[in-house]
């Protein structure tokens, strides 16, 4: 047993999650088997990105988020083959379960979060036919649109300027031009997240036949 598991049993001896799919996941060794998308669509839509501190109605979601990084992926040159625009899609999907903790608050909680994120991951991976630790050219080719989107929601959204990106938030890339981005009520972020990703699957799928 890890030193990991070791802590979270002393503290959680409970260490699965039900979710509304029936699935048991845990947590300490999550199986892809227990990996469905409905359950990563609703708790990325139902959980918010800067802690809920943006502005609209609607928080902005992980879900919306998500699909903001694999637009800004397909505007790279050259375009990313549809496998590697899902694992932009799917980059945050461990939230589903861990939430989004904001940079600050990741860099008190260490290395357990850490690695059960990292585990939470693979097991997404191999449900959805992605490899289980991605290349690193194709994490950064992810971060690079992930670091776009923050910068994009930061100063729409989040309250920051576009001066503030850098030395307050350590984002380095510049906010999209021309777009805005509109909060939505969780269903319709559920929604739209779920046919994004089946979309996806479809392409992948156009390429495996070719």
């Amino acid at each position: 047993m890890t030193d990991t598991n070791r802590l979270l049993q002393k503290h959680a001896p409970r260490t699965w999650q039900r979710m509304l799919s029936g699935r048991r996941l845990n947590l300490l060794e999550p199986s892809a088997v227990d990996v469905e998308i409905e359950d990563i669509a609703l708790g990325l839509a139902r959980n918010t990105r800067w802690n809920g501190q943006t502005i609209g109605e609607h928080a902005w979601s992980i879900a919306q988020h998500s699909d903001l990084v694999v637009d800004i992926m397909r505007g790279f040159s050259p375009a990313p083959p549809p496998w590697v625009l899902m694992a932009g899609k799917l980059h945050d999907a461990s939230e589903y379960v861990t939430h989004d903790l904001i940079t600050p608050l990741k860099a008190v909680v260490g290395d357990v979060f850490k690695e059960v994120e990292a585990r939470l991951t693979e097991a997404i991976h191999i449900r959805f036919g992605l490899p289980a630790r991605l290349d690193p050219k194709i994490k950064q080719q992810i971060k690079k649109a992930d670091q776009i989107a923050a910068a994009t929601e930061a100063v729409q959204l989040a309250g920051f300027t576009a001066d503030e990106l850098k030395p307050i938030l350590g984002i380095k890339a510049r906010p999209l031009a021309g777009v805005t981005l509109t909060p939505l009520p969780s269903d319709q972020a559920r929604r739209t997240f779920l046919e994004g990703f089946h979309a996806l699957e479809a392409e992948m799928a156009a390429v495996r036949r070719t």
